[in-house]
């Protein structure tokens, strides 16, 4: 099982995207936009990563951005470390209004200790560090040390006319 430390090292470890699925661009899927990155740890080749990202297609502000670890734990199997989310369009679902703001879920060992392999409401940051799919996804790029962002998403870092 992972600690809070091991968590913590995962996130921080310098990481390169080495498949890009689909490789040009994104699928459509049920009214969203669905890409997913194969990871690979710089440092330890043994640790493999999963992102998968999603945004509406309509509401496009509604987005998630996600890590996976694969803990080798077959109860467990694939665990996600971390989601970057926008705002969902819901105002009176929780008290703090993260719902309808852009925010950040965290996974804790004790939330891992419980059986869940999702970050739950417990562990929540609502963020203004980023406001767009874009701007969350090289967010995303930077605070989990992926390092070859620019190899598959050439135009991400390109300033955009109207952000």
């Amino acid at each position: 099982m992972l600690t809070q430390a091991d968590i913590d090292r995962l996130l921080k470890q310098p990481k390169k995207i080495v498949k890009k699925m689909p490789r040009g661009g994104y699928d459509e899927d049920n009214g969203h936009r669905r890409c997913e990155l194969e990871l690979e740890s710089e440092q330890i080749p043994a640790d493999v990563f999963t992102v998968f990202m999603r945004q509406n297609s309509t509401f496009i502000e509604n987005f998630s951005i996600g890590l996976r670890y694969d803990i080798g734990d077959r109860p467990l199997g694939r665990v996600t470390l971390v989601r970057y989310n926008g705002p969902h369009g819901e105002t009176t679902r929780a008290s703090d209004g993260h719902y309808d703001k852009p925010h950040i879920h965290r996974m804790t060992a004790a939330e891992l200790a419980s059986g869940s392999i999702q970050p739950r409401e417990r562990k929540r940051e609502i963020t203004d560090r980023y406001r767009t799919y874009e701007e969350a996804l090289l967010r995303f790029f930077d605070d989990l040390s992926i390092s070859n962002p620019d190899d598959f998403f050439p135009n991400l870092r390109q300033p955009r006319l109207f952000s």
